[in-house]
């Protein structure tokens, strides 16, 4: 089998370690059959998709909405890297899962709105299929509502005509979408389980989630309600796109 790829931009080793951990456990994939480059630490280089089953995109602290003098450089390096990237992805119609930081770059290359107004606080929320997702491959298995770590400061306002709506929610109406029939995006954390989700609340307690004294709050809206289905997705995700 061609390894999967996982992209991602987390800059604190614990939770990015934590990060690629949770991926090949819900994926069902060894060290050797999912591969993880470190966008944040170095540039990304010249992909061969061929050489790949698929691509998986983490999350990260970058948010697209933000205007361009506050962006770092590494991440306008990071957001040109994945704007040359998508044009082959999308291009081609190669297998692609972005998970929250995943559904900005994807959108943003799409031509969505990305924007503040459906941003939602780290906490698990009731989220639900649409008919296109009720019979997507991804969602198989899937009840039509289910629940998921979300924890996001922007989110996609209007989708590209290019995209297919496959799971929404009552706050944030975009929280899943397919370009063509094998490029995706979620803004909810299918690899999260809840002691994954504790590390980042308390490795990102100062990036502006939630205020100072909130931190207790968090950690029980997180533990509010079992999550259970959305890792599936990535199993199911590997099991349709080996090679």
């Amino acid at each position: 089998m061609k390894p999967f790829l996982l992209l991602a931009t987390r800059a604190e080793d614990g939770p990015a370690d934590e990060e690629y951990a949770l991926f090949r456990r819900f994926a069902g994939l060894s060290e050797d059959e999912l591969v993880r480059v470190r966008m944040e630490a170095t540039p990304l280089g010249h992909l061969d998709l061929d050489d790949w089953s698929g691509i998986f995109v983490g999350g990260g602290p970058f948010n697209a909405s933000d205007p361009l003098e506050r962006k770092s450089p590494a991440q306008r390096r990071v957001e040109a890297e994945f704007d040359t990237l998508l044009d082959e992805v999308v291009g081609r119609d190669f297998p692609f899962l972005g998970a929250c930081y995943g559904i900005g770059t994807l959108g943003a290359h799409q031509g969505a709105v990305i924007d503040r107004t459906y941003g939602e606080p780290i906490s698990v929320v009731d989220l639900r299929r649409t008919p296109a997702g009720a019979a997507d491959p991804l969602l198989a298995g899937i009840p039509d509502e289910f629940t998921a770590f979300v924890g996001h400061k922007e989110a996609i306002s209007a989708l590209p005509r290019s995209a297919t709506l496959l799971v929404s929610g009552a706050a944030c109406p975009v929280q899943m979408f397919r370009v063509g029939d094998n490029v995706y995006a979620t803004q909810f954390h299918p690899e999260l389980d809840v002691d994954g989700i504790v590390t980042r609340i308390h490795a990102y307690a100062d990036h502006g989630y939630f205020a100072a004294d909130e931190l207790d709050l968090t950690l029980a809206a997180v533990r509010r309600m079992p999550v259970t289905h959305t890792g599936s997705i990535l199993r199911s995700f590997v099991e349709r796109y080996a090679r």
